[in-house]
């Protein structure tokens, strides 16, 4: 059964069997905001271009960062699905990235997922956003975060894995930020370590 997060809540990544979660999938989904007036029912919803990207930790150093212009990362631990520039065109998400904890090297002890306009598009220009952790191995929806709120924003720091004890835990971040790409976002993720 899958937990609507709310900002700032954690939950544990593992079975209900208490073994750990080995692959996860972080998916991010949106849509364009309708348009209003005739010129704007005539044209359509804009395509709205959001990135997400996942900046690995060692403590506080960034290990590496896995987005649309890297999709894989270290040992093949973490992959971006690509680059969709429109969001909302079909069913599923618009862009995932998948983690898989048995290939993740000991020194990463967190993961925090950011969410970017890359065209400077803002969250007041978007609806139905929402990221969503799944079980990668059954597909099955184990948390969802709704980006709500719209703003003149146009990053979000959506949330982050920590290795606690051994246990990976999700926390939801859910921070609006300002930025076209993930390295802008850097100072505004580091309160969050």
């Amino acid at each position: 059964m899958s937990i609507d997060l709310t900002k700032g809540q954690r939950i544990s990544l593992a079975k209900s069997d208490t073994t750990p979660l080995s692959h996860v999938r972080m998916g991010l989904g949106w849509q364009a905001r309708t348009r209003t007036g005739l010129l704007g029912r005539l044209m359509g919803p804009a395509a709205i271009d959001l990135d997400a990207s996942a900046v690995l930790y060692a403590g506080r150093r960034v290990v590496e960062v896995v987005y649309f212009q890297h999709l894989t990362g270290i040992f093949g631990a973490v992959k971006h699905s690509g680059d969709n520039r429109v969001g909302g065109d079909g069913p599923g998400d618009d862009e995932a990235i998948t983690v898989d904890f048995t290939r993740m090297p000991a020194e990463v002890d967190q993961i925090v997922f950011t969410v970017n306009s890359f065209t400077g598009a803002t969250f007041g220009e978007v609806e139905n956003a929402y990221c969503r952790l799944v079980d990668d191995s059954t597909g099955v929806e184990l948390a969802r975060y709704t980006l709500s709120g719209g703003g003149s924003h146009t990053a979000q720091i959506m949330a982050k894995i920590s290795r606690i004890n051994g246990a990976w835990q999700l926390t939801a971040i859910g921070e609006p930020a300002s930025g076209a790409t993930f390295q802008d976002l850097l100072p505004a993720i580091d309160r969050h370590l």
